[in-house]
């Protein structure tokens, strides 16, 4: 495919550059999931950017922190929708790559409890190749890797060392560009599917405490559940902030940018993990992943309202 980069990176510093996936977005809102061979009418329609690594960009513009974006879009009408979305949003647009490749488009049916069912095209749209990362002209506090630009992740993390930069990785699924990040960054986020599939079973606690001995800082998120962490020594829990639930999609890319934006403002422990929590369970109250992130300020509404709880449990 035919690629041009918009412009060089902004001389502006980031707090977090996110690497990875880009899509559209249309999400239906359904009174039930349909059979096979049945026809049913959606309540609402929803079409908005969406994909891993973008959801999180915004996420950390809309906490009140600096991002960038790196990753494709497609110079198609999804594709300019989309990158009309992040720059409006306040995202450093300057390391989106532009081709004549379609820009991945999802359709996502969201029933009544809030789960969802996510269908993904991508047609011939390949992921971008090494030349394609360009470094942040000033250093970012933190980089974001959703696994989905596996070729751009290597000089991506080289960059990180050098100028010692925090390194996550969202790890939504199991697939190449995870597994060989999964290990490479200093914080492995990674979802209860993640874990399972690396284990080859449904067992968070044994997935942790096997992952720890590979990686510094592991936390699995467990949705509804909440999540449980390792870090060096450290372990704990931390409980679910209960929310009406409209739909789930987007809450673990709210949750991996709220935690990359905790740790490029510095933030301690316990506070990162709380923030971040209440940050994806904020994104499950309303229809739609880009529509549901929420502002720093709902983000410490909700907070304010448990005070110090849920508690970060050793």
């Amino acid at each position: 495919m035919g690629l041009h980069r918009l412009r060089q990176m902004t001389t502006s510093p980031l707090d977090v550059l996110c690497i990875g996936h880009a899509s559209f977005d249309l999400v239906f809102s359904v009174p039930h999931h349909p059979a096979a061979d049945e026809k049913i009418v959606a309540d609402a329609l929803l079409a908005c950017g969406g994909g891993p690594a973008a959801n999180a960009a915004v996420t950390v513009a809309r906490l009140g922190r600096k991002a960038g974006f790196a990753g494709y879009l497609g110079m198609d009408l999804y594709g300019e929708r989309h990158l009309e979305e992040l720059r409006a949003a306040g995202i450093d647009t300057r390391a989106v790559v532009r081709g004549s490749s379609p820009t991945p488009l999802s359709v996502v049916l969201v029933k009544p409890d809030g789960r969802r069912t996510l269908v993904n095209h991508k047609g011939d749209t390949r992921p971008l190749p090494p030349q394609a990362f360009v470094p942040p002209a000033t250093p970012a506090r933190c980089i974001l890797f959703d696994g989905h630009e596996p070729d751009l992740s290597e000089p991506a993390l080289a960059w990180a060392r050098t100028h010692d930069a925090a390194t996550v990785l969202d790890a939504g699924s199991l697939h190449g560009g995870s597994e060989w990040l999964m290990f490479r960054v200093g914080h492995l986020v990674a979802s209860e599917k993640f874990a399972a599939q690396w284990l080859g079973k449904n067992d968070p606690e044994r997935a942790l405490a096997a992952l720890a001995e590979r990686s510094p800082c592991v936390v699995i998120t467990l949705g509804e559940h909440g999540l449980i962490w390792r870090r060096g020594a450290e372990a704990g829990r931390l409980p679910a902030f209960p929310v009406e639930a409209v739909d789930t999609t987007g809450a673990g890319d709210v949750f991996h940018g709220a935690y990359a934006a905790g740790l490029a403002a510095g933030m301690d422990w316990p506070e990162m993990l709380r923030y971040a929590s209440a940050a994806g369970a904020l994104c499950c109250t309303r229809l739609g992943a880009r529509p549901g992130i929420p502002s720093g300020a709902d983000v410490e509404r909700l907070l304010a309202g448990y005070g110090s709880k849920p508690q970060v449990m050793g």
